[in-house]
């Protein structure tokens, strides 16, 4: 055991959300980074005294461990257990290699009622020794901590002056079994077992392999991330899918150089495979760590919004769901598409900030089944992320049981309930003091834009959006700006806290057309006012000198 005195510069002072703390690789490699926020989550975890005395909470205890692979993982997963070991942690459930998905920790704490999980990974960020790394805490629900504990995670590294490690060597994540660091004992999983006994519980394996058996075929890629060898486990060696339907399915420390990021600009291979005239039946993509997904048909990509909304609608064919739902929710930047479907069943619909610590709250609480927001991710109360795979056997089951293609599922909902237009406009890199100008003078002309006459559309929402967590009450404000119009159409304004480069700032642009002999035309194009408008509303050209976003999706 040794004692380690920390340089008082070593931690940036960035708060971790619930998407966990982000920074670039390099920033993780410093001496003493990484050791410093997992000793300050240690040490609140285990309930450090106003004397500065740490209490003993995780004796006894079992964590589980994994990341996406990426660049750092490996050494990250030595430190942490050196760390654990040192800290009182009874046993440690490690996925091989250092692997397991996001989606598969939730599992697998839920699964063994573990204390809580410690996931490595930056989603869907680049990989690489230039690229991204991120670490986060999931609690015993198997969901993101929430914000109380990060913000005493937080406060505690701005007065660390010490870690406490073990001295004992680096040990062998390759094999599975059991081994031991001091006094903890160090169990290698499989990191796909837990995961797919999930899975099996949820969805009808016989019929999917009855699909393909029948010539059904697909195309999964899994963009050199953690979610190839969950792919491949469960379509390929246990549904029978042939060799070769997923790609990319090997993780690699920088992706292949791949920006592991499910949308039609960044799988750009899978969108060409999928336009050709011999394409398969079905796409899909994972991001990074598996918690995001990209369903896409014969020439024709399906939004995550209708994504989530359809699911809802067709939700009893699925075994796991088949009593049918609690309820639904949606981010409040994802598109009301699923607004209507939960109106048209009776579901009781919520509307979240960003972050799915407030999905987790919901589902714990028995008040949803399914959730989802716009950037490609959904999820249900199976666990307490998001899940790129569970989404994709999703959709696989949905056309088994229907016989019918992703464009026409597609194609008759919105028939049934009309299309949202929808798109979200990303502005990268903008220096942080110019997003946070822009942001502030958009809510000090709120009041001015209430009522305001856009064309034809008339303001009648111009707010900051606020929300009170109906099962705990907490309050969460400045949650985005929204412009919401007389019939239905809405542009919103929000920074994301996911890069690691200055600010992203997100417009996102919806219209509802219910007319079927419009639904054809290019999203761009039907939203080509609404784009206008935003730039005049916030003077994006103006203030940070992009003509036009980063990405549009």
């Amino acid at each position: 055991m040794a004692i380690q005195n920390l340089p008082t510069h070593v931690f940036s002072g960035q708060r971790p959300g619930t998407s966990g703390l982000r920074k670039k690789v390099t920033v993780f490699m410093q001496p003493m980074y990484l050791e410093n926020f997992v000793q300050a989550l240690f040490d609140v975890l285990n309930g450090v005294a106003a004397d500065g005395q740490i209490g003993t909470a995780l004796h006894g205890q079992t964590l589980v461990l994994g990341g996406d692979g990426r660049f750092h993982n490996r050494t990250a997963v030595q430190t942490i257990l050196k760390l654990a070991a040192a800290n009182g942690v009874q046993r440690v459930l490690l996925g091989q290699g250092g692997i397991l998905s996001t989606p598969a920790v939730s599992a697998v704490i839920r699964g063994r009622q573990a204390f809580g999980g410690i996931v490595l990974s930056a989603s869907h960020n680049p990989g690489g020794p230039d690229g991204d790394f991120g670490i986060k805490y999931n609690a015993s629900n198997g969901g993101p901590a929430n914000e109380t504990l990060t913000e005493a995670v937080y406060a505690r590294t701005q007065t660390l002056t010490q870690v406490v490690l073990s001295d004992a060597p680096d040990i062998d994540i390759n094999t599975l079994g059991t081994c031991q660091m001091e006094q903890m004992q160090v169990e290698v999983i499989d990191p796909v077992a837990d995961y797919a006994v999930v899975m099996r519980r949820l969805f009808d394996f016989d019929m999917l392999r009855g699909m393909f058996k029948r010539g059904f075929t697909m195309r999964v890629d899994a963009m050199n991330a953690v979610g190839g060898p969950y792919a491949k486990a469960i379509l390929e060696d246990e549904l029978g899918a042939p060799a070769g339907t997923v790609v990319n399915a090997t993780p690699l420390e920088d992706f292949g150089g791949l920006h592991p990021d499910p949308n039609p600009v960044n799988a750009e291979d899978l969108i060409a495979h999928m336009m050709r005239a011999d394409a398969p039946d079905f796409g899909a993509a994972m991001d990074g760590d598996a918690d995001r997904n990209m369903v896409v048909g014969r020439n024709f990509v399906v939004s995550p919004s209708d994504s989530l909304a359809l699911m809802t609608a067709h939700a009893r064919l699925i075994p796991g769901y088949k009593e049918g739902l609690l309820g639904v929710a949606r981010s409040m930047p994802t598109s009301a598409a699923v607004d209507r479907v939960a109106k048209a069943m009776g579901l009781d619909c919520f509307e979240t900030p960003t972050g799915w610590k407030f999905f987790g709250n919901l589902l714990d609480a028995g008040r949803v089944t399914l959730c989802g927001e716009e950037s490609y991710g959904t999820g249900s109360s199976h666990v307490r992320e998001k899940d790129g795979l569970w989404a994709i056997l999703f959709w696989l089951s949905l056309q088994g049981a229907t016989g019918r293609s992703v464009e026409s599922l597609v194609r008759e909902h919105w028939r049934t309930y009309g299309r949202n237009y929808y798109s979200r406009h990303d502005y990268e890199a903008i220096p942080t003091s110019v997003a946070d100008a822009l942001m502030a003078n958009l809510r000090e002309t709120l009041p001015a834009l209430q009522g305001q006459v856009f064309g034809s559309r008339i303001v009648t929402v111009a707010d900051d959006f606020a929300y009170t967590d109906p099962v705990d009450g907490s309050a969460s404000v400045k949650q985005g700006v929204r412009l919401i119009f007389d019939d239905g159409a809405r542009v919103i304004f929000r920074l994301s806290g996911t890069g690691t480069e200055g600010a992203t700032l997100r417009v996102y642009l919806e219209l509802h057309e219910p007319d079927a002999a419009q639904h054809d035309r290019p999203a761009q194009d039907k939203l080509a006012d609404l784009i206008a408008l935003a730039d005049q509303v916030a003077g994006i050209h103006a203030r940070t000198g992009m003509a036009a976003p980063s990405v549009a999706t």
